[in-house]
């Protein structure tokens, strides 16, 4: 069991793009009034325009990188947590809003067993009191899907037990350090969607379990942190859902996750379909080789 004399470290990394300054200084700042964390890491990939460290307790250090994927940014931000001695690192989208307090339910649900390397919040629409994510599941085709997406939020007491989820939505998640280093964090030839899947299942693969702590509670304006390219948003979310069914599901799986690309060639925008398809099966050897790599 961990040694609860000591307090775990805990900081914050945020990976910012495209959302702007506004949204990232009202994250920053409700990480900061809502408790609990010593250190904020922001990983600007050239999005927010920050001039300067963002000035303020605890201290928020601003890196700058190249845009090489929400994955590769979170790496960056993790590898530096690791250097200032974290115990515990909390990943967040740049487009979300802490509720005071959010915490102290994913680090009971994390210490509560050494198995479990990652703790998800309750994500809910900013604004709307509509769900966003309670976890993560893959359906039939595939395709990643938000537990709870769009029904109404239901109040959960504080101290409510944290539950077994299968999958983590990367926007707003705490991981063990130790979870980080024996998965290597994520792959980051994914740049964007589907990272969090695959983050999962090869932690699950290793014996890592995840928690839902319901009572923490971190709010969601989505859409404002992935840019304004739809083509190049489809064509990721495509590509990559077939990369995951290579490399982690089950033959029928794999089957109608394919079908199911090669059934959009028949909508609009039919290029980028047809591109992601291609780039899917591009890329279906190495995930083949590398599913057989982990038995």
């Amino acid at each position: 069991m961990p040694d609860t004399t000591v307090p775990p470290v805990l900081v914050a990394v945020v990976v910012t793009y495209s959302a702007g300054p506004r949204e990232l200084g009202q994250c920053v700042a409700a990480l900061r009034s809502g408790g609990g964390v010593d250190r904020l890491i922001v990983v600007d990939t050239g999005g927010a325009a920050i001039v300067d460290d963002l000035p303020g307790s605890p201290p928020c250090e601003v890196i700058r990188t190249a845009n090489r994927g929400y994955g590769a940014a979170a790496n960056v931000g993790f590898a530096r947590a690791a250097a200032l001695g974290a115990d515990r690192v909390a990943l967040l989208n740049d487009d979300v809003v802490v509720r005071a307090g959010w915490t102290v339910p994913l680090l009971a649900a994390i210490e509560a067993a050494p198995e479990v390397g990652a703790a998800q919040p309750k994500l809910l629409d900013a604004g709307t009191g509509l769900v966003n994510s309670l976890g993560v599941r893959v359906g039939p085709d595939g395709a990643g899907v938000d537990i709870g997406d769009g029904e109404a939020d239901i109040a959960v007491a504080s101290g409510t037990p944290a539950t077994p989820i299968e999958l983590f939505t990367g926007g707003a998640v705490m991981f063990t350090t130790g979870f980080l280093a024996d998965t290597g964090g994520f792959d980051e030839r994914y740049f964007l969607y589907y990272e969090d899947v695959d983050l999962a299942r090869r932690g699950a693969a290793r014996g890592w379990q995840y928690r839902l702590a319901a009572d923490s509670v971190v709010e969601h304006a989505r859409g404002l942190s992935t840019g304004g390219d739809p083509g190049r948003t489809l064509w990721l979310q495509e590509r990559n859902r077939l990369w995951a069914a290579f490399r982690f599901a089950g033959p029928a799986t794999v089957g109608r996750a394919l079908w199911l690309s090669v059934r959009r060639l028949r909508h609009e925008p039919r290029k980028v379909h047809a591109r992601a398809l291609l780039a899917g099966l591009r890329g279906a050897p190495s995930r083949l080789r590398e599913r057989v790599a982990r038995r």
